[in-house]
């Protein structure tokens, strides 16, 4: 492992090496980044925590080389179900069987340590990257044109000091970074206690189910999730009156668990009760300095977005930061990341607080009025893909995700074509599109269903972010061209990092 000398300089520190900061680092590898990760712990936790990552997520693993490999540890999910106490089905959710528009199937249920393995794993093939474990950054300062940070490697006392052009904070809920940006919170008014219980079943055990389920009821609401191989997880509700610590012992735990669970069919891998809050920092960002994942905002987790919320956070800064690093910095790109990012996230916690409300009480009336009636009567939700808020682009797809396509071979557009900004345009545009810009295309000539994405878009062509989503439609040629002007830089693909 490289360590970091006295006084080094590095393009980006990354603060956290949890699933979001080993994300980042990873985006940041494969664009040719000198990277330091600080991380206080001396190795990945042991333990589940997030359970859940989407379609959208899984594309991000695909970029950075590890959604292959984790198809053998990972399992697709079906979907979840809202039920009241006497059984009813209040709300569907069924998750798809086929793949999405992404390329990749809807929702998948994994086990975090074998993620962040995989995650650790890649970055070790990037010699840019440099990991510096039981280390934990107390003073930054953000100076004109760069970022001084000071850390104590927590092994020997040491005491470090580094320079960067930019530092991210993912660094969980009580970001240190965060406080050095002074950002407040933005309180959603969502707070509960439930006790979270992971176990491992001793033998299969069918009747449990491969749904998640939602048990809607005001005095005991619970949760149900089937996760990879022999997992199951329950988060229960601890009503006010409960002990958090008194409810998490075992004899608690398994009274709590006798109607769907016995000691002799399962081991008890972890109890623990959380607060499950919903917040949201109201500043990103501060000069160089930014925060994502659990640092930028918390999220009730009855749709399973928290993490997921955190990496699309650096899948959208991490291009940019690139960006800056090639072409000099930009404060007017990396304002979007909050202006874009913010709204999204909210948008996702707002949708979680509802199901929330609707789990606590089985006459969740705002939660089954933002759902669709299906044809039998019962609710039921679909996917959502809300669009980023303002920033870069022009148009009414501005801020929309682009599809993935396949080719006639079944190779994915974006394993073709990497995390680089990207031409769609129709076959006879394709060449006079690449001649004139330089930059890559992709063309109905070598993916027949775009023309189906570009219709239903109203375009013949569309320029595409490293992130994948739409900067903006063209009709004629000249139009399509013209799209480069909505970045605030002259694009070249596969520049290197100056």
């Amino acid at each position: 492992m490289k360590i970091a000398a006295e006084h080094d300089i590095y393009d980006v520190v990354v603060v956290g090496l949890g699933p979001v900061g080993a994300t980042l680092a990873n985006l940041l590898g494969m664009s040719g980044a000198k990277v330091l990760v600080l991380e206080r712990e001396a190795l990945a936790y042991h333990l589940p925590r997030a359970v859940h990552f989407d379609d959208e997520v899984m594309r991000v693993f695909q970029w950075i080389g590890i959604a292959e490999k984790l198809l053998p540890k990972i399992r697709i999910n079906p979907g979840m179900k809202f039920v009241s106490g006497d059984g009813e089905l209040l709300l569907d959710w069924p998750r798809p069987q086929e793949e999405s528009q992404h390329a990749w199937h809807p929702s998948w249920r994994f086990h975090q340590p074998d993620l962040e393995a995989s995650l650790r794993q890649a970055l070790e093939t990037y010699p840019d990257v440099t990991i510096m474990n039981r280390c934990e950054a107390f003073m930054i300062d953000g100076l004109q044109d760069e970022v001084s940070i000071r850390f104590e490697n927590m092994s020997n006392g040491e005491i470090k000091h580094v320079r960067a052009s930019y530092l991210v904070g993912c660094d969980g809920a009580r970001s240190l970074v965060r406080r050095f940006i002074e950002s407040p919170m933005k309180d959603f008014g969502f707070h509960e206690r439930w006790l979270v219980v992971d176990t491992v079943l001793k033998t299969n055990k069918p009747s449990l189910g491969d749904h998640s389920i939602q048990y809607c009821d005001a005095t005991r609401p619970a949760t149900y999730i089937r996760g990879p191989g022999k997992r199951r997880r329950w988060e229960i509700s601890v009503n006010p009156s409960e002990n958090s610590v008194d409810i998490a012992k075992e004899e608690s735990v398994w009274n709590l668990l006798a109607a769907w669970l016995t000691p002799d069919e399962a081991e008890i891998e972890r109890s623990a009760v959380y607060t499950f809050h919903s917040l949201v920092a109201k500043t990103w960002s501060k000069e160089r300095l930014f925060i994502a994942g659990d640092a930028a905002h918390q999220t009730p987790p009855f749709m399973g977005q928290g993490m997921c919320a955190g990496i699309r956070d650096v899948a959208n800064l991490a291009w940019k930061l690139v960006a800056c690093l090639r072409h000099g910095h930009n404060p007017t790109l990396l304002d979007t990341y909050q202006t874009e990012r913010k709204p999204n996230a909210e948008a996702f916690i707002e949708t979680a607080i509802r199901l929330g409300h609707l789990i606590n009480t089985a006459n969740g009336k705002p939660a089954l009025e933002a759902a669709i009636k299906s044809d039998d009567g019962h609710r039921e939700m679909t996917s959502l893909y809300p669009p980023l808020g303002q920033g870069l682009g022009d148009g009414v797809h501005c801020g929309k995700q682009f599809s993935q396509p396949k080719n006639h071979l079944g190779q994915r557009m974006d394993d073709l074509y990497p995390y680089e900004c990207l031409f769609v345009v129709e076959n006879a545009m394709e060449n006079e599109v690449k001649q004139l810009t330089g930059i890559d295309v992709a063309s109905t000539s070598e993916f027949p269903s775009l023309k189906y994405y570009l219709d239903g878009l109203d375009a013949k062509g569309v320029l595409l972010r490293p992130d994948r989503y739409i900067l903006g439609t063209g009709n004629t040629v000249d139009e399509i061209v013209e799209l480069i002007s909505l970045l605030p830089y002259d694009i070249k693909n596969g520049e290197g990092i100056k």
